[in-house]
């Protein structure tokens, strides 16, 4: 690719990522829109852990959860996000949450990602968008926003953390959880 070509794409890139704040809020299924709020009934959804096995959200009831949702495997504030998790990943088990990770990235993306990073938590591919409307969560060029859901033992939204920095997010869930 030369160098014009790529100027050109990064642009174009930018330029997407500027307009996305203009993207309006999704109509939820539930015939909200804009987000979920705290004290709603987090939706149901599928995912894969690191072993392959597929799960519900909904086989978690009891426990608490964290959903976060990110626009691309691989990219660096994606990856800085998913490692931080990763990296806290014990604290997390031992305040017995589970952490999901979920993008409109492929299945074989998600593997990829997971083996590269070594990533011990579940990543949920949502390629058509179902999750991320479900939740509110707006998505842009088949990117989706980056925002992460604390869900409750009793499967409702504890928190919503609606722009999330990166490099220190994985702690800032913490003050959220039980100890």
């Amino acid at each position: 690719m030369s160098r014009k070509h790529i100027l050109v794409v990064a642009l174009v890139g930018l330029a997407a990522l500027g307009c996305y704040a203009l993207v309006a809020a999704p109509r939820r299924p539930d015939g909200g829109s804009g987000l979920l709020t705290i004290g709603t009934a987090a939706p149901d959804f599928a995912a894969r852990d690191a072993s392959g096995r597929r799960f519900t959200l909904a086989s978690l009831h009891g426990k608490a959860a964290v959903v976060f949702f990110y626009p691309k495997d691989g990219t660096p504030g994606c990856t800085k996000e998913a490692c931080a998790f990763r990296d806290n990943f014990n604290e997390y088990e031992r305040r017995g949450a589970t952490l999901i990770g979920v993008s409109s990235d492929s299945e074989a993306s998600h593997e990829n990602f997971r083996a590269d990073h070594k990533l011990p938590f579940p990543l949920a591919s949502d390629e058509s968008g179902s999750i991320a409307n479900a939740y509110g969560v707006k998505r842009f060029a088949g990117l989706t926003a980056r925002v992460t859901f604390v869900i409750g033992h009793d499967g409702k939204v504890l928190k919503v953390f609606p722009d999330v920095d990166p490099g220190i997010h994985a702690q800032e869930v913490f003050a959220v959880l039980p100890r």
